[in-house]
């Protein structure tokens, strides 16, 4: 039997001009400048030169807006708008550092047979794998993320296929949902030998009783010798539990030359922020499409009015463009000013003991911005300070009281935690209520699970997994 009836769902358009400007808010400044000539290239009406061009004669191909006379053929907005500073196109500093983690993963991803589909989906998988390599999402909600952000219409099983795609990318382990995922699927790709077969055994069978150090039950259940444990435990400790937390510092050889998109400077005792400067193109347009427009009247009136069509539509396109360049210029400035006036102590001098608790809302709360707007501006984006250069993202962190009742940055905590795990003896690792015991003695008040989470996000083992077996 047939049912029919209303559904009534609550959905959200963007503008072409919002859509526009997400997708340029992203882009670091090296991509932007990229993606500002290829817009220079398609479109007649933008021109990035504040000068009239000429040609070998002297005669000026381009012209401005202004000099067109009919207005019933041009829109009413303005035309020409001059956005170039004193200093439209100065020098800055390029830094070279090793290829980011995600730029990795997609170029592998270049390398598949996946038709387009396939690979937007893909692609979005990479963007949801965090910095330590795993995908802590579940499919079905990156499903519907996709559909909702994307246009893109997948289902879980999709998702998973493609999901094993990724996993097969170096470095081994990526792409993993859990740690144990992680070991099996590296473990996968060493060459097979007696200690690989058993350490694959122990991690898909037994990895609860691994975790937990119960090596007896383990050699009971699956009748090995000490010697045999030793040598497939040896195999596993090698295993890499935070594939994406190395691969700058042992995956990839390749650099490639970054732009800070901020400037700090510390000046008589003043913080002062800058953004590297690059010129919004002009809205001009073309004299042979201004000629057809001015045309001598025995031109027909068709001709005319396909001519200023032809026109009208660069310009709207052209229109979008700018405004969403000015926006995305505003929509960054406005959160690094307020990322900079909440770490005023930190970027003083550059103490990381100063650098305050701050998440995403702290900031989407100052500015007004969507958390969803902050989270692509920090994304890929660089600053470079008198003390160094960062990601944004390095300035973002949790916060924990101390046993004074100060509020610190979690980041202190964990790097004592890593001081504290480093100086242990491998031989008696230190569990996480020993870490617990070590934490407060330096006075910091944290509870076990806080250990452990931090532990986690660090890419430290348990104790059991960092005990080295005599």
């Amino acid at each position: 039997m047939l049912k029919q009836g209303l559904e009534l769902k609550q959905t959200q358009k963007l503008s072409p001009l919002q859509i526009q400007t997400i997708k340029l808010i992203e882009l670091p400044i090296q991509e932007l400048e990229q993606r500002v000539r290829d817009e220079l290239e398609s479109n007649p009406v933008l021109d990035d030169s504040p000068a009239e061009k000429k040609d070998e004669d002297g005669e000026a191909k381009d012209i401005s807006l202004d000099e067109i006379k009919d207005d019933d053929y041009i829109p009413s907005y303005r035309l020409r708008v001059n956005n170039y500073g004193k200093d439209e196109r100065p020098e800055y500093n390029t830094f070279s550092v090793k290829e980011s983690f995600s730029q990795s993963l997609l170029d592998q991803l270049g390398f598949c047979s996946l038709n387009e589909h396939q690979m937007a989906v893909a692609r979005f998988l990479v963007g949801s794998i965090d910095d330590d390599g795993y995908l802590r999402r579940g499919l079905d909600s990156i499903a519907d993320d996709i559909a909702f952000r994307e246009g893109v219409e997948t289902d879980r099983e999709e998702v998973e296929k493609l999901l094993g795609v990724i996993q097969s990318f170096d470095p081994p382990g990526i792409g993993a949902r859990d740690l144990q995922e992680c070991l099996l699927l590296q473990l996968k790709r060493l060459r097979p030998c007696e200690a690989v077969s058993t350490a694959l055994n122990i991690v898909r069978n037994h990895f609860k009783e691994f975790t937990g150090k119960h090596f007896d039950k383990i050699m009971s259940r699956m009748g090995l010798s000490r010697e045999q444990l030793k040598d497939a435990v040896a195999v596993i400790v090698k295993l890499n539990p935070s594939p994406g937390g190395q691969i700058d510092d042992s995956y990839s050889d390749c650099a490639q030359q970054i732009v800070p998109d901020f400037l700090l400077d510390y000046v008589d005792g003043e913080l002062k922020l800058t953004m590297p400067r690059f010129s919004i193109p002009e809205i001009r347009v073309n004299r042979k499409y201004a000629d057809l427009l001015n045309s001598p009247k025995n031109t027909t009136e068709r001709a005319r009015k396909e001519a200023a069509t032809f026109v009208k539509q660069k310009l709207d396109s052209a229109k979008w463009f700018v405004e969403a360049l000015k926006q995305r210029q505003n929509t960054l400035m406005s959160t690094m000013r307020a990322i900079v006036d909440y770490q005023k102590d930190y970027f003083t001098d550059g103490d990381e003991a100063h650098l305050r608790p701050m998440v995403l809302k702290d900031i989407a709360d100052i500015t007004g911005f969507d958390i969803s707007t902050i989270s692509r501006v920090v994304n890929s984006k660089y600053i470079e300070t008198h003390f160094g250069i960062f990601p944004l993202k390095y300035f973002f962190s949790e916060g924990l009281e101390n046993q004074d009742g100060e509020e610190v940055s979690t980041r202190v905590l964990k790097k004592a935690l890593t001081e504290a795990v480093n100086a242990e003896d491998k031989n008696h690792p230190l569990t996480d209520d020993q870490l617990v015991e070590r934490m407060n003695a330096l006075g910091h008040k944290v509870a076990r699970r806080t250990i452990a989470k931090y532990r986690d996000q660090l890419g430290i083992p348990k104790a059991c997994l960092r005990k080295e077996i005599k």
